[in-house]
């Protein structure tokens, strides 16, 4: 999944950063406000991180444009303010949760695989399950049947996209969006790379990648046939 994380200290952007990168996730990191406001105004985000505290515009603001603009991508707020009124405003500005400074890694991780949770509109639970595929959010592992299967990064990812929401067709530039970030430079042929290396370790499972030319590619199990 992609996210957005806005926040100017640098050891703390660059943990958060590596974290998320080492389960598999797209991050673009900004530090000044005012260019974090301008790239949500035209980029689409599975979630967002965001300080309160930055140069330029503070995230109060951010989050305030945010949502009058009618951006509904889910945002936990990083706060060093530890007062009740703090918190009461980010979630009065539409915040869906927060957190505040210092925190433990683990937490914002699992905080995080909350709110992706809700956004891909899946059950509440951390296991995807299409098929006889299931995939451990927490652990990153993935199974066909009894067997685990060995998956890289950004294929753990993919699946993860296309198992969220089974028979929904994501177009190779709704993938590429996901699947890298800003830094990244990747073509068209990227996701056909990936689609087919997939295809290959999914061999045998009770869900298949469909491709639907002109359109994109969606995951069906073999069992709602």
């Amino acid at each position: 999944m992609r996210i957005f994380l806005v926040e100017d200290t640098h050891d703390v952007g660059e943990a958060i950063s590596r974290r998320f990168h080492q389960t598999g996730h797209t991050v673009d990191w900004e530090t000044d406000g005012v260019a974090a406001s301008e790239i949500l105004s035209f980029t689409e985000y599975d979630l967002v991180i965001l300080d309160v505290m930055l140069p330029g515009v503070d995230g109060f603001s951010i989050l305030r444009k945010l949502r009058q603009s009618g951006s509904g991508v889910p945002v936990l707020v990083l706060t060093a303010r530890s007062e009740v009124d703090d918190r009461v405003s980010a979630l009065d500005l539409g915040a869906d949760d927060y957190l505040v400074k210092p925190f433990d890694f683990r937490e914002l991780e699992a905080r995080a695989r909350v709110l992706l949770r809700r956004r891909s509109g899946g059950e509440p639970t951390n296991v995807i399950i299409c098929g006889d595929i299931s995939l451990d959010r927490t652990n990153r592992n993935v199974m066909v049947g009894k067997r685990e299967i060995q998956l890289k990064r950004r294929e753990i990812v993919l699946l993860e996209i296309l198992a969220s929401r089974p028979g929904k067709v994501f177009s190779k530039d709704e993938l590429l969006d996901q699947l890298f970030g800003f830094e990244e430079a990747a073509g068209e042929n990227a996701i056909e790379l990936y689609i087919g290396r997939l295809r290959k370790k999914l061999e045998g499972a009770r869900a298949r990648i469909v491709t639907l030319r002109g359109s994109g590619y969606q995951l069906v199990s073999d069992d709602a046939a």
